[in-house]
Protein backbone atom coordinates (compact mmCIF):
# COMPACT_ATOMS: atom_id res chain seq x y z
CA UNK A 1 0.00 0.00 0.00
CA UNK A 2 0.89 3.37 -0.69
CA UNK A 3 1.66 5.53 1.88
CA UNK A 4 -0.79 8.68 0.70
CA UNK A 5 -0.20 10.96 3.79
CA UNK A 6 3.46 11.44 2.69
CA UNK A 7 2.98 12.90 -0.36
CA UNK A 8 1.92 16.66 -1.22
CA UNK A 9 -0.05 18.30 -4.32
CA UNK A 10 2.03 17.42 -7.35
CA UNK A 11 4.33 14.10 -9.64
CA UNK A 12 6.15 11.81 -7.91
CA UNK A 13 8.27 8.66 -8.04
CA UNK A 14 8.31 5.95 -5.07
CA UNK A 15 9.36 2.04 -5.04
CA UNK A 16 6.56 -0.23 -5.94
CA UNK A 17 4.67 -1.99 -2.65
CA UNK A 18 4.35 -4.84 -4.94
CA UNK A 19 7.17 -5.43 -7.36
CA UNK A 20 10.24 -2.95 -5.33
CA UNK A 21 13.50 -4.67 -4.87
CA UNK A 22 15.19 -1.84 -2.98
CA UNK A 23 14.44 1.98 -2.00
CA UNK A 24 16.20 3.76 -5.08
CA UNK A 25 13.87 1.38 -7.74
CA UNK A 26 11.43 3.79 -8.14
CA UNK A 27 8.88 1.98 -10.53
CA UNK A 28 6.04 4.00 -9.60
CA UNK A 29 4.89 7.11 -10.62
CA UNK A 30 2.23 8.93 -8.41
CA UNK A 31 0.04 12.31 -8.86
CA UNK A 32 -1.60 13.83 -6.27
CA UNK A 33 -4.12 16.80 -7.28
CA UNK A 34 -5.14 19.81 -5.34
CA UNK A 35 -8.00 17.90 -3.30
CA UNK A 36 -5.69 15.01 -1.96
CA UNK A 37 -7.04 12.31 -4.51
CA UNK A 38 -4.43 10.48 -6.35
CA UNK A 39 -3.06 7.81 -8.87
CA UNK A 40 -0.15 5.27 -8.21
CA UNK A 41 0.87 3.11 -11.67
CA UNK A 42 3.92 0.98 -11.20
CA UNK A 43 5.55 1.09 -15.05
CA UNK A 44 7.19 -2.40 -14.24
CA UNK A 45 4.51 -4.78 -12.82
CA UNK A 46 1.31 -2.58 -13.99
CA UNK A 47 -0.32 -2.40 -10.03
CA UNK A 48 -2.43 0.65 -9.94
CA UNK A 49 -3.61 1.91 -6.65
CA UNK A 50 -6.39 4.73 -6.38
CA UNK A 51 -6.67 7.30 -3.25
CA UNK A 52 -9.57 9.25 -2.24
CA UNK A 53 -10.12 11.21 0.85
CA UNK A 54 -13.32 10.27 1.01
CA UNK A 55 -13.40 7.04 0.18
CA UNK A 56 -10.37 5.32 0.75
CA UNK A 57 -7.99 3.34 -1.35
CA UNK A 58 -8.45 0.88 -4.02
CA UNK A 59 -5.98 -0.99 -6.29
CA UNK A 60 -5.90 -3.23 -8.96
CA UNK A 61 -3.05 -6.03 -9.26
CA UNK A 62 -0.56 -5.82 -11.48
CA UNK A 63 0.69 -8.55 -13.72
CA UNK A 64 3.03 -11.51 -13.07
CA UNK A 65 6.98 -10.37 -13.66
CA UNK A 66 8.74 -12.15 -15.66
CA UNK A 67 12.05 -12.19 -14.44
CA UNK A 68 14.91 -14.62 -16.14
CA UNK A 69 15.52 -17.74 -14.83
CA UNK A 70 19.47 -18.22 -14.23
CA UNK A 71 20.79 -21.01 -15.30
CA UNK A 72 21.54 -23.57 -12.82
CA UNK A 73 25.76 -24.39 -12.39
CA UNK A 74 26.31 -27.71 -12.61
CA UNK A 75 27.90 -29.70 -10.26
CA UNK A 76 31.08 -30.33 -10.80
CA UNK A 77 31.42 -31.53 -15.05
CA UNK A 78 29.12 -32.26 -17.26
CA UNK A 79 28.12 -35.69 -19.01
CA UNK A 80 28.83 -33.89 -21.97
CA UNK A 81 32.30 -32.55 -20.51
CA UNK A 82 33.11 -35.51 -19.33
CA UNK A 83 32.29 -37.26 -22.72
CA UNK A 84 34.57 -34.47 -24.63
CA UNK A 85 37.44 -35.64 -22.22
CA UNK A 86 36.98 -39.03 -22.56
CA UNK A 87 36.86 -38.23 -26.39
CA UNK A 88 40.53 -36.27 -25.82
CA UNK A 89 43.47 -37.82 -26.95
CA UNK A 90 47.30 -37.41 -25.86
CA UNK A 91 49.22 -34.58 -27.17
CA UNK A 92 50.10 -34.95 -30.67
CA UNK A 93 50.28 -33.72 -34.25
CA UNK A 94 48.63 -30.42 -35.13
CA UNK A 95 48.67 -29.82 -30.88
CA UNK A 96 52.47 -30.25 -30.70
CA UNK A 97 53.18 -27.85 -34.11
CA UNK A 98 50.85 -25.34 -32.28
CA UNK A 99 52.67 -25.36 -28.48
CA UNK A 100 55.82 -25.41 -30.05
CA UNK A 101 55.35 -22.15 -33.01
CA UNK A 102 54.51 -20.51 -29.28
CA UNK A 103 57.71 -21.85 -27.48
CA UNK A 104 55.69 -23.86 -25.03
CA UNK A 105 57.50 -26.72 -23.06
CA UNK A 106 55.46 -29.68 -23.10
CA UNK A 107 53.96 -31.09 -20.32
CA UNK A 108 53.74 -34.95 -19.36
CA UNK A 109 51.21 -37.12 -21.07
CA UNK A 110 49.69 -37.67 -17.46
CA UNK A 111 49.14 -33.99 -16.81
CA UNK A 112 45.44 -32.43 -17.58
CA UNK A 113 45.93 -30.93 -21.16
CA UNK A 114 45.12 -32.53 -24.23
CA UNK A 115 43.99 -32.71 -28.20
CA UNK A 116 40.77 -32.84 -29.55
CA UNK A 117 41.36 -33.61 -33.22
CA UNK A 118 38.00 -32.72 -34.09
CA UNK A 119 35.69 -30.44 -31.74
CA UNK A 120 32.95 -28.35 -32.78
CA UNK A 121 32.94 -25.34 -32.13
CA UNK A 122 29.36 -23.07 -30.99
CA UNK A 123 30.19 -21.21 -34.42
CA UNK A 124 29.38 -24.22 -36.16
CA UNK A 125 33.30 -24.54 -37.22
CA UNK A 126 34.97 -28.15 -36.38
CA UNK A 127 38.22 -28.50 -35.92
CA UNK A 128 41.61 -29.33 -33.51
CA UNK A 129 41.51 -27.80 -30.59
CA UNK A 130 43.53 -27.93 -27.01
CA UNK A 131 41.72 -29.26 -24.13
CA UNK A 132 42.28 -28.61 -20.69
CA UNK A 133 40.39 -30.14 -17.50
CA UNK A 134 40.12 -28.01 -14.56
CA UNK A 135 40.19 -29.17 -10.74
CA UNK A 136 39.46 -28.23 -7.54
CA UNK A 137 42.33 -27.15 -6.23
CA UNK A 138 42.01 -28.67 -2.87
CA UNK A 139 39.86 -31.96 -4.05
CA UNK A 140 41.03 -32.48 -7.89
CA UNK A 141 37.22 -32.86 -8.36
CA UNK A 142 36.85 -32.00 -12.41
CA UNK A 143 34.76 -28.82 -12.80
CA UNK A 144 35.12 -28.00 -16.07
CA UNK A 145 37.06 -27.71 -19.56
CA UNK A 146 39.11 -25.30 -21.12
CA UNK A 147 39.03 -25.72 -24.77
CA UNK A 148 41.44 -23.45 -27.79
CA UNK A 149 40.90 -24.26 -31.41
CA UNK A 150 43.87 -24.20 -33.02
CA UNK A 151 46.15 -24.27 -36.51
CA UNK A 152 49.72 -25.28 -36.72
CA UNK A 153 50.65 -21.82 -36.30
CA UNK A 154 48.42 -20.04 -33.99
CA UNK A 155 44.39 -19.78 -33.08
CA UNK A 156 41.84 -21.19 -35.08
CA UNK A 157 39.74 -18.11 -36.90
CA UNK A 158 37.01 -18.67 -35.15
CA UNK A 159 34.92 -16.44 -32.33
CA UNK A 160 35.60 -16.46 -29.51
CA UNK A 161 38.81 -19.06 -29.81
CA UNK A 162 39.17 -20.13 -26.40
CA UNK A 163 35.76 -20.77 -24.31
CA UNK A 164 34.99 -22.33 -21.01
CA UNK A 165 31.93 -24.84 -20.74
CA UNK A 166 28.61 -23.12 -20.45
CA UNK A 167 27.18 -23.02 -16.77
CA UNK A 168 29.83 -24.74 -15.47
CA UNK A 169 31.58 -23.04 -12.02
CA UNK A 170 35.35 -23.02 -12.12
CA UNK A 171 35.37 -21.56 -8.18
CA UNK A 172 38.65 -22.80 -6.68
CA UNK A 173 39.53 -24.48 -10.34
CA UNK A 174 43.42 -24.80 -11.62
CA UNK A 175 44.54 -26.88 -14.82
CA UNK A 176 47.32 -29.13 -13.76
CA UNK A 177 49.96 -29.05 -16.79
CA UNK A 178 51.70 -31.76 -14.27
CA UNK A 179 50.04 -33.66 -11.99
CA UNK A 180 50.26 -33.48 -8.32
CA UNK A 181 52.48 -36.31 -7.80
CA UNK A 182 54.88 -34.78 -9.98
CA UNK A 183 54.94 -31.70 -8.07
CA UNK A 184 57.38 -31.29 -5.53
CA UNK A 185 57.98 -28.54 -3.01
CA UNK A 186 58.35 -25.90 -5.81
CA UNK A 187 55.82 -25.02 -8.44
CA UNK A 188 54.96 -22.26 -10.93
CA UNK A 189 51.59 -20.60 -11.74
CA UNK A 190 50.25 -18.10 -14.55
CA UNK A 191 47.23 -16.98 -15.43
CA UNK A 192 47.68 -18.60 -18.92
CA UNK A 193 48.17 -21.74 -20.49
CA UNK A 194 50.77 -20.87 -22.85
CA UNK A 195 52.39 -18.77 -20.11
CA UNK A 196 52.40 -21.21 -17.78
CA UNK A 197 54.09 -23.41 -20.57
CA UNK A 198 56.82 -20.65 -20.95
CA UNK A 199 57.41 -20.92 -17.29
CA UNK A 200 57.98 -24.38 -17.25
CA UNK A 201 61.16 -23.77 -19.53
CA UNK A 202 62.77 -23.01 -16.22
CA UNK A 203 62.29 -26.00 -15.99
CA UNK A 204 59.47 -26.56 -12.92
CA UNK A 205 55.76 -28.09 -13.20
CA UNK A 206 53.47 -25.64 -13.26
CA UNK A 207 49.64 -25.12 -13.18
CA UNK A 208 47.36 -22.29 -14.70
CA UNK A 209 44.71 -20.55 -12.85
CA UNK A 210 42.81 -19.73 -15.87
CA UNK A 211 42.28 -15.92 -15.30
CA UNK A 212 44.01 -13.29 -13.18
CA UNK A 213 40.56 -13.92 -10.21
CA UNK A 214 41.97 -17.14 -9.37
CA UNK A 215 45.36 -16.66 -9.44
CA UNK A 216 44.75 -13.87 -6.72
CA UNK A 217 43.10 -16.34 -4.96
CA UNK A 218 45.48 -19.27 -5.63
CA UNK A 219 45.87 -20.69 -1.70
CA UNK A 220 48.54 -21.39 0.39
CA UNK A 221 49.44 -25.29 -0.77
CA UNK A 222 50.63 -27.87 2.08
CA UNK A 223 54.18 -29.12 0.73
CA UNK A 224 54.91 -26.20 -1.68
CA UNK A 225 57.73 -24.22 -0.34
CA UNK A 226 58.81 -22.22 -3.58
CA UNK A 227 55.68 -20.49 -5.48
CA UNK A 228 56.89 -19.15 -8.87
CA UNK A 229 54.12 -16.37 -10.04
CA UNK A 230 54.42 -16.07 -13.80
CA UNK A 231 52.86 -12.59 -13.59
CA UNK A 232 51.00 -10.47 -17.00
CA UNK A 233 52.11 -7.08 -16.88
CA UNK A 234 48.13 -6.10 -16.99
CA UNK A 235 46.75 -3.91 -14.50
CA UNK A 236 44.84 -7.19 -13.04
CA UNK A 237 47.95 -9.64 -13.43
CA UNK A 238 50.14 -7.29 -11.79
CA UNK A 239 47.20 -7.20 -8.70
CA UNK A 240 46.48 -10.87 -9.04
CA UNK A 241 50.29 -12.17 -8.53
CA UNK A 242 50.52 -9.24 -5.69
CA UNK A 243 48.05 -10.53 -4.00
CA UNK A 244 48.84 -14.29 -4.04
CA UNK A 245 52.59 -13.55 -3.44
CA UNK A 246 51.63 -11.38 -0.31
CA UNK A 247 49.59 -14.80 0.87
CA UNK A 248 52.50 -17.03 0.34
CA UNK A 249 54.71 -14.96 2.01
CA UNK A 250 52.65 -14.38 5.13
CA UNK A 251 52.12 -18.25 5.16
CA UNK A 252 56.50 -18.63 5.38
CA UNK A 253 56.99 -19.63 2.14
CA UNK A 254 59.44 -18.06 -0.73
CA UNK A 255 57.76 -16.34 -3.75
CA UNK A 256 59.52 -15.21 -6.83
CA UNK A 257 57.30 -13.25 -9.56
CA UNK A 258 58.27 -12.39 -13.18
CA UNK A 259 58.61 -9.32 -14.73
CA UNK A 260 59.12 -8.66 -18.68
CA UNK A 261 58.40 -5.58 -20.80
CA UNK A 262 56.11 -8.11 -22.91
CA UNK A 263 52.59 -8.40 -21.34
CA UNK A 264 53.42 -12.03 -20.41
CA UNK A 265 56.23 -14.07 -20.52
CA UNK A 266 55.22 -16.23 -23.67
CA UNK A 267 55.15 -12.89 -25.29
CA UNK A 268 58.83 -12.37 -23.92
CA UNK A 269 60.04 -15.25 -25.21
CA UNK A 270 58.16 -14.93 -28.98
CA UNK A 271 59.94 -11.97 -29.07
CA UNK A 272 62.98 -13.21 -28.40
CA UNK A 273 63.11 -15.67 -31.23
Amino acid sequence: MIEWTTFETGNHRCTCPACGRKASDKTMGVTVDSGGSGVAHCFRCNLVENHRPDVGVYHRPGKPINRPVQAAKHDGLSEYGQDVWRACKPLSGVCLDYLKYRHCAIPPADGDLRYHPALKHPSGYTGPCLVALITDVHTQAPLSLHRTWITATGKADVDPPRLLLKDHSIKNGVIRLWPDDHVGSLLGIAEGLETALSLAHAPLCVWATVDAGHLSKFPVIAGINDLVIAQDQDLAGIAAASACARRWAAAGRSVRVTRQTANDLNDSLAEAK
